[in-house]
């Protein structure tokens, strides 16, 4: 990434909150702040006592089906508002099935530059990267009227986004009707000028780089947060190494890779197989295919009966094997990158789409987390080198448990009710 837009996060002021200024009516002031609450009950307890004001909120979370990033990072919230505030009513969308028939057509057409000529998109999707809107005002305006009416009928107190034009969307909506919701920006590993809207309340951003990004490029530094990702809250209370490879029948010596295809299996299986197969140091391998059942049949047959390698459809227990293994052989979406912090473990980055996923490459290497594997040719190799090198792949490691944040979904749920709380407070009396 050139160096005027990769900018350090010194550029951009981020603190620590502690458990106390979560609660602050004035922390946010001129700073964007990261949010990293240790757990600490009576605390919280009371944090979120001081949100009763707001009595039974309705809060409406945006999602899409585009890779399951946001239909996961969606679940994770609506889970953490059960928990701070089990009064709130949250609701879960599909934001296209909201939108006409022929809006969900023209925003699903990424799909056929993306497959046919991947340059083009990049392309495009480059000038979307940088531009103030992903699409013309009036396609969002006409194509958005059903999604309009569920709003207006809904009246939710709060519009939560989880992708950008499902932002401008909800922001188009506040701008041009008496709707008075708070609109959040969940900006996840997709940083896009489009993000920043007036009508935003909220950006909670995934690492303090990002945030330092959309500030740079405009955005209020007050309101903007860094809690991470939200992820599954089975991320947060980890089984230990030994225990999760006794349970999964893995040897408690073997180097363990685990290569992933997707929520919904993506990828070229014969090209990393190949690359897999010219590794001679010892190692075991398990495929996770997704819900892609028939990539499942195809890696069942390209791998026979090899006794090393084991293949999984969709697994409800990814972080027993995130804790299981040693190295992760993945596309870099970024549930999945999130979930792999989370866990420890490092990231060979292969495959990428072009544009964003090309971007999180580039703040993977940044960061010390992972290597983004630009040729094929180059993976065995690389594989060979860190398991031939302890040391290097025991840093990569270290860096990528230093960037977990398991507790995001409830330190991004925190936020909004905040946010919420100090909306409901009546303006102080003069």
């Amino acid at each position: 990434m050139p160096g005027d837009v990769m900018r350090s996060n010194r550029e951009c002021k981020v603190r620590e909150y502690e458990n106390s200024a979560v609660c602050s009516r004035d922390s946010c002031a001129g700073e964007a702040v990261d949010v990293r609450i240790p757990l600490a009950a009576p605390a919280l307890g009371a944090c979120v006592a001081r949100q009763s004001v707001a009595l039974q909120p309705k809060i409406l979370i945006l999602s899409l089906p585009h890779g399951a990033a946001h239909q996961r990072a969606a679940k994770a919230l609506r889970e953490a508002f059960a928990v701070l505030r089990p009064d709130a009513r949250v609701e879960v969308i599909d934001t296209l099935q909201h939108c006409t028939a022929w809006f969900r057509a023209y925003y699903n057409s990424y799909l056929i530059p993306l497959a046919i000529w991947p340059g083009l998109w990049r392309w495009i999707e480059s000038r979307q990267h940088q531009s103030e809107s992903t699409s013309p005002g009036w396609v969002y305006r006409r194509g958005a009227q059903p999604l309009f009416r569920y709003l207006r009928e809904l009246a939710p107190d709060v519009v939560i986004a989880t992708e950008v034009g499902t932002c401008e969307l909800a922001a188009l909506y506040k701008r041009e009707s008496p709707a008075n919701y708070l609109l959040v920006g969940l900006e996840l590993m997709d940083f896009n000028r489009a993000w920043i809207q007036p009508e935003v309340d909220l950006f909670l951003t995934t690492h303090a780089d990002l945030a330092a990004e959309l500030v740079a490029e405009g955005a209020s530094a007050a309101k903007v947060v860094t809690t991470g990702q939200p992820i599954d809250p089975v991320f947060a209370s980890l089984p230990d190494r030994r225990t999760a490879r006794h349970k999964l029948g893995i040897k408690q010596d073997a180097v363990q890779l685990l290569i992933l295809f997707g929520g919904t299996g993506h990828g070229n299986p014969e090209r990393i197989l190949a690359e897999v197969a010219r590794v001679q140091h010892p190692h075991e391998i398990v495929l996770v295919a997704g819900r892609n059942q028939r990539l499942e049949k195809r890696l069942r047959k390209l791998l026979g009966n090899l006794p090393r390698a084991r293949v999984l459809g969709w697994v409800e227990n990814m972080q027993e094997w995130m804790v299981a293994s040693d190295l992760m052989i993945s596309k870099p979406g970024g549930g999945t990158l999130t979930e792999g912090f989370a866990c420890g473990l490092p990231m060979l980055a292969f495959d990428p789409l072009p544009g964003n996923e090309e971007r999180t490459c580039r703040w993977i290497e940044k960061w010390g987390a992972g290597i983004w594997i630009q040729k094929p040719e180059d993976l065995a190799p690389k594989i060979e080198s860190l398991l031939a090198d302890p040391a290097q792949l025991a840093d990569l490691r270290h860096k990528a448990g230093a960037l977990a944040r398991p507790n995001a979904a409830r330190d991004a749920a925190l936020a909004i009710l905040e946010l919420l709380s100090r909306k409901a407070q009546p303006p102080p009396s003069r």
